[in-house]
């Protein structure tokens, strides 16, 4: 049999000096776990724009629309900000999850015991969470047409559509039922149906699926801005979350940084399975570009390593491996090291980018 392939593309800022300790870990399952993939690298965003004109050529979302799994580093920065819209870093981003057809959005957000005191609430609240949103990623007031600035009684209008069809409500819903069944078996639904009618539609789908199919997992409904709150509140009462584009958009960050650090996180985008099975995939870091540390070897890999992790949970069904590397990261937490980022008023000396994959692979080595 073939190795299973990966599509690396490293993009802007930081994105390259992180992916670069995401290859010393796959190397590492290679010669020590007997995982071998067959790996190869293209350019996304800024990265492919200064050399293509495109922030994504034909020639790599074709790649990409091949492979078993693309994983991809931060797009973006400064130098951007006056290129045409349709043309900035983040279009090439958008157009592999269009293209790709990665409809659910995963982003855990989940404190390591080591950083429960970087949140800025009580560790009480959010030691030990583990929250999974699964986000629709494909459709909603981002994609929704009419959208454009148009201009209206002598002053100019901006308008974007919130539009959700049946199905795409429906195969988010099918995730994020799936998920809660391998974690806690619940799931919380989060809409504004109060005000939107997207949202009601949202609320009856996201009920039928449940009631035809998922009847064994816990469903409850709530209100985007009130499930703002709870988290805030008491965000250890959910599991999965589901929830549309903005929304997602919206409370997985807010999520995120009840862990202490958006640098620290992975995510994953699925799509419908391949002929092989698998799902079409795309995982990369929370974070963004980071122009302002790129290339000074300050960045934290952890989030692109983890996202590694994800791809190896839900792409290749290597779950043990999953949690063998992210047990690695826990370790490297515990024992204190810390990249800049996680400093907080520890009085503790960062260390590097290299050394803290070098951390890392020396945990996945005492694994063994």
């Amino acid at each position: 049999m073939s190795n299973p392939s990966l599509l690396i593309l490293p993009g802007d800022g930081i994105g390259p000096e992180v992916m670069v300790q995401v290859r010393r870990i796959i190397d590492w399952y290679g010669d020590k776990r007997s995982l071998a993939f067959d790996v190869s690298e293209d350019l996304v965003g800024g990265a492919a724009y200064d050399k293509h004109g495109t922030p994504l050529h034909d020639d790599t979302m074709a790649r990409a629309q091949a492979v078993d799994a693309v994983l991809l580093g931060s797009v973006g920065g400064p130098q951007y900000d006056d290129v045409d819209f349709a043309l900035k870093p983040e279009r090439g981003l958008l157009r592999l999850r269009k293209e790709m057809d990665l409809f659910a959005n995963l982003r855990p957000a989940q404190c390591f015991d080591a950083l429960a005191d970087f949140s800025s609430l009580k560790r009480d609240v959010v030691a030990g969470l583990d929250i999974m949103i699964v986000r629709e990623l494909t459709s909603g007031i981002y994609f929704g047409e009419p959208r454009g600035i148009f201009e209206e009684d002598g002053q100019r209008v901006g308008i974007n559509t919130q539009r959700y069809t049946e199905n795409e409500i429906d195969r988010v819903a099918r995730s994020a039922f799936e998920l809660a069944r391998k974690r806690g078996n619940k799931v919380c639904s989060m809409e504004k149906a109060n005000v939107m009618e997207s949202g009601i539609l949202w609320r009856e789908v996201v009920q039928r699926v449940h009631d035809t199919d998922y009847p064994d997992v816990e469903l409850t409904h709530m209100y985007a801005d009130a499930g703002a709150m709870q988290l805030c509140r008491n965000p250890k009462q959910f599991d999965v979350i589901v929830t549309d584009n903005l929304f997602g958009d919206l409370l997985s960050d807010a999520a995120a940084m009840l862990t202490g650090s958006l640098g620290m996180l992975p995510s994953a985008s699925l799509g419908a399975p391949m002929a092989n099975g698998r799902p079409k995939a795309l995982y990369e870091p929370v974070h963004g570009s980071a122009p302002d540390i790129a290339g000074q070897g300050k960045a934290n890999p952890i989030a692109c390593i983890l996202s590694f992790a994800m791809a190896l949970r839900y792409s290749f069904d290597q779950g043990d491996e999953a949690a063998r590397l992210e047990a690695a990261v826990e370790k490297v937490l515990a024992d204190g090291l810390r990249t800049a980022d996680l400093l907080g008023e520890e009085n503790v000396t960062p260390v590097s980018t290299s050394q803290m994959g070098d951390a890392i692979l020396a945990a996945l080595d005492s694994s063994l």
